[in-house]
């Protein structure tokens, strides 16, 4: 395009004013939003395009749902024409076949921004809605066979059109819904995200003109664009390899080339789509590749639709990784941090530096629901959990945080937990279980015991690496696993790492485990010292020291 009459310390003024633009929209929606699980978790995402639909800025919150946006963006553009776009239109979509969605319960709105009667950009949000319907409560389950059980489908639809709700497309969406009051709070939340991205983006317009701003925003795509070749020629050039053996013994591979122009994933010959709800889109997976790609490339600088030019994904069609209509994913998500933690894994021996050993690679999703123990109000709990992160060439894993997928969230604080949702935490601390010892031992997750305070609660949840712990590097011992016990009110102990809308009454106890990390190094090359520092800060029992590392 043709560089319009202006200088760079304006137009890095307008690239600057774009991710306020986007933190003001991120703000807007936490400060807005009913359910805690956007609130406080931060389950969301919001982001700005140009006009063509290209991610040009994007907020805090989930990197995954960040990078979905623009599919869906592009999405709408596919389905309606631009003479059936017009001015005060919002979109809305949630089936994850169709383009920039993860599951039904990820919805997406979309604002086509207009300035003087031509389309200069799109906003878009993306939050986790509690309920949506379907065959089971919180309309998630690994269970599930198809999408028809999972809840709502909203199939790219104007949700207002011209400034005019569609009265009737929200009353469907509260009706649909276990939480309705959450659901159509969380929908209007996003709607004021949006319109307060669309004041501060037509405020640039009118202050430096369409052209100016459209040049700024192409400038900024272009900039990380070179920014992401430059890091990726430093990289080490070569062909890396991992392969894993999941909880339910599949086989899935990975091989990843790195050249001077392309950093190439290929995911082909993995197992096809499973007839449970452990599937994810190509959407999904292209995000795990730009994630592992940006956390090794550059990961201080910022992030658009440039930055991930020199990335190529090769997946089967209707593998779990590209699932195909209308197969079930609502648990996409563990799915794709398996994608995530195999392309780490293989890429760790390259980078050592940017990458440590396999962490606990769960989103441990846990859905709790029932009536309020004081006004019988029914709530919904969503709350994925922290976890260990894996030694590396250099120091031990870090203790109880979230995974790489989920960026710049939160767990839940107790104290909310009991005050809204009617659930006592009883304990919150360490997983002292074994695993993950080395040179450097492997960070610790957590224990997290939640009382239930009324008759007739349920919980839902998937656990991935419950079976198989996280990978240790150089001879790093693997870690431990995740999982729950449910210890019923006459104390009988049941372990799970899945389980669907399963009855709780007043007194049962769930017992949260997640994993620590893998090790780094040998356990033999571990100072004695150390080893003696771990016994007193409780992470290692004298038993399991003195068998590991011959420490007493």
């Amino acid at each position: 395009m043709t560089k319009p009459n202006i200088d760079p310390i304006t137009i890095e003024i307008i690239q600057s004013s774009m991710k306020a633009i986007t933190d003001e929209m991120f703000i807007t929606m936490r400060k807005t939003a009913m359910s805690s699980v956007i609130y406080e978790v931060l389950d969301f995402g919001v982001a700005m395009f140009d006009k063509h639909g290209q991610l040009a800025s994007s907020g805090s919150g989930i990197p995954g749902f960040i990078g979905m946006l623009e599919p869906g963006v592009q999405s709408v553009r596919a389905k309606f024409d631009d003479t059936s776009i017009h001015p005060g239109d919002i979109f809305i979509t949630n089936i994850p076949h169709n383009g920039g969605v993860s599951h039904l319960n990820d919805v997406v709105l979309i604002l086509p921004v207009f300035f003087e009667g031509a389309r200069i950009g799109w906003l878009a949000n993306k939050a986790h809605w509690v309920d949506v319907g379907g065959a089971f409560p919180g309309s998630i389950s690994a269970e599930a066979t198809e999408i028809y059980q999972e809840g709502l489908q909203l199939p790219c639809i104007k949700v207002i059109e011209k400034g005019n709700v569609n009265q009737a497309v929200v009353d469907i969406m509260e009706i649909n819904s276990r939480q309705p009051e959450t659901t159509v709070g969380d929908f209007w939340a996003g709607i004021a995200s949006m319109r307060a991205g669309e004041k501060r983006f037509l405020g640039l317009a009118e202050k430096y003109g369409a052209d100016i701003l459209d040049y700024a925003i192409a400038d900024y795509i272009q900039l990380a664009e070179k920014i992401s070749r430059k890091a990726l020629n430093k990289l080490p050039e070569g062909v890396y390899h991992a392969s894993e053996v999941t909880d339910d013994e599949l086989d899935i591979q990975v091989t990843i080339t790195i050249s001077k122009d392309e950093f190439l994933v290929d995911l082909t010959g993995n197992p096809p789509q499973q007839a449970n709800a452990l599937n994810a889109s190509f959407d999904a997976t292209m995000v795990d590749v730009q994630m592992i790609f940006k956390a090794i490339a550059s990961p201080q600088t910022f992030a658009n639709s440039g930055s991930f030019k020199p990335v190529r994904l090769l997946v089967d069609d209707d593998s779990m990784f590209a699932a195909k209509y209308p197969s079930a994913m609502s648990v996409y998500y563990e799915t794709s941090i398996m994608v995530f933690d195999l392309l780490w894994k293989a890429l760790a021996t390259a980078v050592p530096e940017s990458l440590p050993a396999g962490h606990y690679a769960s989103i441990c999703g846990t859905f709790l629901g029932g009536p309020h123990p004081d006004t019988g109000a029914a709530l919904g709990i969503v709350e994925p959990q922290i976890g260990g992160w894996g030694a590396s060439n250099s120091r031990n894993g870090v203790n109880a945080l979230y995974t790489g997928y989920h960026g710049d969230t939160f767990n839940v604080p107790a104290e909310v937990s009991e005050q809204r949702n009617g659930i006592m935490i009883e304990r919150l601390e360490l997983n002292d279980e074994p695993g993950g010892e080395g040179k450097f031992i492997g960070g610790k997750g957590i224990k997290l015991y939640y009382k239930i305070l009324a008759d007739n609660w349920w919980i839902t949840m998937a656990y991935v690496r419950s079976c198989v712990g996280p990978w240790g590097m150089e001879g790093g011992l693997r870690g431990s696993h995740n999982y729950i016990n449910v210890v019923k009110k006459d104390g009988k102990k049941t372990r799970f790492r899945i389980c669907t809308a399963l009855t709780l009454n007043k007194g049962d106890v769930i017992e949260v485990f997640t994993a620590n990390g893998g090790g780094y190094g040998k356990p033999s090359e571990r100072p004695k010292q150390a080893v003696l520092q771990d016994i007193k800060n409780g992470y290692i029992t004298p038993e399991r020291a003195k068998e590991v590392y011959g420490v007493s």
